[in-house]
């Protein structure tokens, strides 16, 4: 993780921020409602430095698979590593909660976040059609796994 930037539990009061930043960064956000339900539900992560908020995550594990469901950075923070090392930190945790593997969906039409999957070992393996809303309709989620066991070196 970058110097100086600590990631904790989301709790209530961050919802304010949580909602403003999402609604920045994508074209059909979380709502505060959604988010409310994920912190009875998952673990939401923030990310922050200097009591400022730089983007957050929420994870979802089951049995012995983690499932990265929503990971935000600040638009105005994007382009620091702060994603990589967001994911980075949650990759870890999940291995030491035993997870063999880690699941996600990205947008077809979101290149720089599947990028960052890939140099992080995700690979994609199956897609999802008309999966997520847009403005004109709807476009595909890739499905993507990255293998979490120790051995391998590429996670």
């Amino acid at each position: 993780m970058i110097e100086g930037v600590s990631v904790r539990p989301m709790r209530t009061e961050d919802l304010d921020s949580v909602v403003a930043i999402e609604q920045q960064a994508f074209s059909h956000p979380w709502s505060r409602r959604l988010y409310q339900d994920a912190l009875d539900s998952y673990q939401c992560l923030v990310l922050e430095q200097d009591g400022q908020h730089l983007g957050h995550v929420v994870m979802q594990y089951i049995v012995d698979e983690a499932h990265l469901l929503n990971i935000v950075i600040a638009v105005e923070q994007q382009g620091r590593g702060l994603g990589s090392g967001l994911l980075d930190y949650v990759l870890q945790q999940s291995r030491q909660r035993g997870c063999a593997s880690c699941f996600l969906e990205v947008r077809a039409s979101n290149t720089a976040a599947y990028g960052l999957y890939e140099r992080h070992g995700f690979n994609e393996i199956d897609r999802r059609r008309n999966y997520y809303p847009t403005t004109s309709g709807h476009e595909d989620a890739l499905v993507m796994v990255c293998s979490l066991a120790e051995s391998w070196d590429f996670c």
